[in-house]
């Protein structure tokens, strides 16, 4: 191999390029190279990376030896040309894919609709409801019925499936309601009203009058 050749081989990423993919907050794919204590080795163009195996993934990471020659998506969170260290995360593009994809789903759902959902955690204030596409909301306690209740475990309790509606989108957070669904199922009655005839008090007279009219006294 020539030195030309060679050199062009083993020319490595400046720490300053690496300092600005960081600041740009720059997606890299990398492949898992090796496994060390307590992480995993990816390069980056040349330069050796570390993955911590909390930052691997938002899951819980058991086996590292199970990462070995994965390509992953990562992110630089560290970089120190001093100690030469380059700490890289593919727990944070996992976030960011995970928050894009609910901000999505998000989108796709208007103030009216109606979903079915399970009651996952209950506070002081109300409770929150897990829907069928995976989305959570929060029924307030002043949405959970159309009677007065002291407290959300009057109303449901953990594990209970419900209907709810959605009444509110905002800031990526949608509020829900289940009176409103009880009181467009339950409309208010309304009532025929009964005609009443009454005849005048010259009517009944002349009633009676006539009714007598044909007995004969002795």
């Amino acid at each position: 191999m020539s030195e030309s050749t060679k050199h062009v081989t083993e020319q490595k990423i400046s720490w300053e390029e690496l300092q600005q993919m960081m600041d740009e907050d720059t997606m890299l794919s990398v492949k898992i190279n090796g496994v060390v204590n307590a992480g995993v080795i990816a390069y980056v163009q040349g330069v050796r990376g570390f993955i911590p195996a909390s930052q691997l993934s938002t899951s819980y990471v058991e086996d590292l030896n199970e990462w070995l020659n994965k390509t992953v998506d990562v992110k630089i969170i560290t970089v120190d040309p001093e100690q030469k260290r380059l700490v890289l995360s593919g727990r944070v593009v996992e976030q960011e894919k995970a928050e894009a994809e609910k901000a999505a789903q998000i989108d796709a759902v208007s103030v009216g609709d109606i979903f079915d959902g399970t009651v996952e955690k209950i506070t002081s204030y109300g409770a929150f409801i897990r829907l069928e596409n995976g989305l959570s909301g929060l029924v307030h306690i002043s949405q959970m019925s159309t009677k007065r209740i002291k407290t959300p475990n009057d109303a449901v309790q953990i594990g209970d499936s419900v209907k709810v509606k959605v009444i509110q989108k905002k800031e990526g957070k949608l509020s829900l309601s289940m009176k409103a669904l009880m009181t467009e199922e339950a409309p208010e009655r309304t009532y025929e009203k009964e005609t009443v005839h009454f005849k005048s008090e010259g009517d009944a007279a002349t009633s009676l009058g006539a009714l007598l009219a044909g007995i004969k006294l002795n």
